[in-house]
């Protein structure tokens, strides 16, 4: 990978992990898990292996403060906000949705760690953003907005440096990994993944869990991904390296009813992980991914003897903050 101006927000390698438990429990194939939940800013998640590029970037610009904006329980906000106190900067937030009567799961840290949060009602892509910086300019201060979930090439960057460091930590365990499955929403994490696959020469495939209905933003998903994936790889590929071209995987059989809607199969997922491994999902994007890959075998998309690693990319506070929805029948507690 190309030099980038890097500032260290996380704690890397995280860790590759064997699943045996859950691989008995499924009949097979062997499940790993590569432990992003465990990237050390903030109660983790994988957003900060993207922040790593783009607060350097703010840095780098002379900005004093981090916009950004996600859903009420974004894990890309609270991690930007941990970001951001870490570097002695102001994060401003624009959240989808109106106040709580109390914060809980996500926004409680957002508030811990000291963000100013703005509510944009129906809106939680960052429609508003660009206003908040204007007002921002305004008061004098010098902004930098970080676009949703921080996809852009120099947010999946920190991906495409993610796979190099999964080519090395599978070379090291004597591993050989034939499938990648992952929670895809914004886009970033997946393009930084078929880029740096690319790099490594990594054969298998790359499958994103589609976490939504539909498209995003007005633009095919699918295609979205592929011009990133492009765009990162110009970025981060070394020069004179022959570009690298991956076909984008994005299933979309499992979004069930949407965007942040938790129903029996991510139920069970959340479940079936906590009991099997000690492994906690969140409820919006591990757990539908995981619920996926669940399927997937049960269909048996998978040879038992096949190697399926399953990038955990984080999100665990999200629960608490929906405890009703993850547990509807608790019985005594």
């Amino acid at each position: 990978m190309r030099p980038i101006p890097r500032f260290t927000l996380g704690d890397f390698p995280t860790p590759l992990h064997r699943l045996p438990r859950l691989t008995a429990h499924m009949g097979g194939p062997r499940i790993l898990m590569k432990r992003d939940d465990l990237t050390g800013l903030a109660l983790g998640g994988n957003k900060t292996r993207k922040l790593e590029f783009l607060v350097a970037e703010a840095i780098g610009a002379g900005a004093d403060t981090l916009v950004t904006a996600g859903a009420a329980q974004s894990n890309h906000c609270r991690q930007t906000a941990a970001a951001a106190a870490k570097a002695g900067l102001r994060c401003d937030l624009l959240l989808g949705g109106t106040p709580p009567p109390s914060p809980q799961g996500n926004l409680l840290l957002d508030v811990l760690l000291g963000a100013h949060i703005h509510w944009g009602g129906d809106d939680r892509r960052g429609e508003g953003l660009d206003d908040i910086a204007a007002q921002l300019v305004r008061q004098g201060r010098k902004p930098c907005v970080i676009p949703y979930g921080g996809s852009s090439a120099l947010g999946a960057a920190g991906y495409f440096a993610a796979m190099e460091e999964l080519s090395a930590q599978v070379h090291q365990a004597g591993e050989t990994v034939d499938a990648i499955i992952f929670a895809s929403s914004s886009g970033g994490t997946h393009a930084g993944l078929l880029a740096g696959a690319a790099a490594v020469h990594f054969n298998g495939a790359v499958t994103g869990i589609a976490i939504e209905k539909g498209d995003a933003a007005g633009e095919n998903f699918a295609a979205l991904i592929g011009r990133l994936a492009r765009e990162t790889w110009d970025l981060c590929a070394p020069e004179g390296v022959a570009s690298g071209q991956r076909e984008v995987r994005l299933d979309r059989r499992f979004s069930g009813d949407g965007y942040g809607v938790v129903g029996p199969p991510e139920r069970e997922a959340i479940s079936l992980l906590a009991r099997t491994e000690g492994v906690l999902l969140d409820p919006v994007y591990t757990a539908k991914a995981m619920s996926a890959l669940i399927a997937m075998i049960a269909a048996r998309e998978f040879t038992r003897e096949a190697t399926v690693l399953f990038w955990h990319t984080g999100g665990a506070p999200a629960i608490f903050a929906r405890a009703d929805e993850v547990c509807p029948e608790r019985g005594e507690i």
